[in-house]
């Protein structure tokens, strides 16, 4: 019982200084925890591998990626944890062979065959959650309460080399990986912001994942129930000049070229100049942007127009979390032609509400 009392204060001591810790923008540790844990739930193995990489280019030390792959079965399932671990085991064999060293770090404690595991789950998950959780669920299956108390939040989360705060971003990079587990993303959402987790973090781990919610999926398949020209195929041969896809559906090519030209979220063109003649822009769906160079971004929403004049340097495109669709008119003019400049400053585009 003496020793259950002093591991208790240990996790508690953890859990008051993990607490506090965070602030901002997610660290490089962090990021790499995120990718890797997004990832492997994915069954991604070969951004996995190239991103294992990385993390320990970073610094993160074996145990700590070790420990990120095992806590994510019990989130993805051992067929994903298991092909992360080998796809590690991998990488740390090539890194040896080519004379890398990597830091092993802080190795996990296993608790004692004796200890009251169910006591010290409670613990920890109450700490984490905030308090006791109960309901129907689990007493309709008791067998559920006791895994999640006895091995995950004992077993697994007692083992330390991670914080909680990391183990957190390792599981809502896993969730919002995947489908159909909202309830259980939005639940470690709250624990997150619950043991000091920022906003701002958690929307970074989501943006890293690429996370839609089902009423965003919902609100855009409203928003282009009703379109007015097809889409068109995705606009590889400008591709260069682009930042995230952008569809081309060429409306006219005689005498006035006309294009419809759609933005997924956060797509936007580079800073770009039209010679001689001028483009017209006219915006039939979604939110976006326009922007001319010493000047502040225009918002723009269905039905705004921009007349763009000759040898002026701009960007258009997608807000972060919306479609964009216009029109584009090319005003003819002898010898005219685009010439595409330097991508837009991702963080002054980020400032964009």
């Amino acid at each position: 019982m003496k020793f259950i009392k002093v591991l208790l204060g240990i996790l508690c001591s953890i859990f008051i200084c993990n607490h506090s810790v965070f602030a901002g923008e997610l660290s490089q540790k962090e990021i790499d925890i995120a990718k890797i844990s997004s990832y492997t739930a994915k069954g991604d193995l070969k951004n996995l591998e190239t991103e294992l990489n990385k993390a320990l280019d970073d610094k993160l030390t074996v145990y700590e990626i070790k420990e990120v792959l095992v806590q994510l079965y019990a989130y993805c399932g051992f067929p994903r944890s298991l092909n992360a671990i080998s796809t590690f085991m991998k990488v740390t064999d090539e890194r040896s062979a080519k004379g890398i060293y990597d830091e092993y770090g802080v190795e996990p404690v296993d608790l004692s065959k004796d200890i009251n595991r169910y006591e010290i789950g409670s613990t920890v998950q109450t700490e984490l959650v905030g308090s006791p959780v109960t309901g129907r669920l689990f007493e309709f299956e008791p067998a559920m309460d006791k895994y999640l108390k006895e091995h995950l939040f004992a077993d697994i989360f007692a083992r330390g080399v991670l914080t909680y705060e990391e183990r957190e971003i390792a599981t809502i990079a896993a969730l919002s990986s995947m489908k159909e587990v909202e309830p259980q993303l939005k639940a470690h959402i709250q624990i997150g912001l619950n043991i000091g987790l920022k906003q701002e973090k958690i929307d970074e781990i989501l943006k890293i994942t690429n996370y839609k919610s089902k009423e965003k999926i919902e609100q855009e398949k409203k928003v282009f129930h009703n379109v007015i020209f097809a889409r068109g195929n995705k606009n590889d041969a400008f591709a260069q000049y682009f930042k995230g896809q952008s569809y081309l559906n060429m409306l006219n090519l005689s005498g006035v070229p006309i294009a419809n030209v759609t933005f997924e979220p956060g797509c936007r063109n580079n800073w770009h100049i039209h010679h001689k003649g001028g483009q017209i822009l006219l915006v039939t769906q979604g939110k976006g942007y326009y922007q001319e160079w010493g000047q502040p971004a225009r918002e723009l929403k269905a039905g705004d127009v921009v007349n763009i004049p000759p040898e002026v340097k701009h960007w258009h495109g997608a807000a972060k979390d919306s479609w964009f669709v216009h029109i584009a008119i090319e005003i003819p003019a002898k010898n005219g032609k685009t010439e595409w400049l330097e991508p837009v400053d991702d963080a002054e585009y980020n400032k964009l509400k």
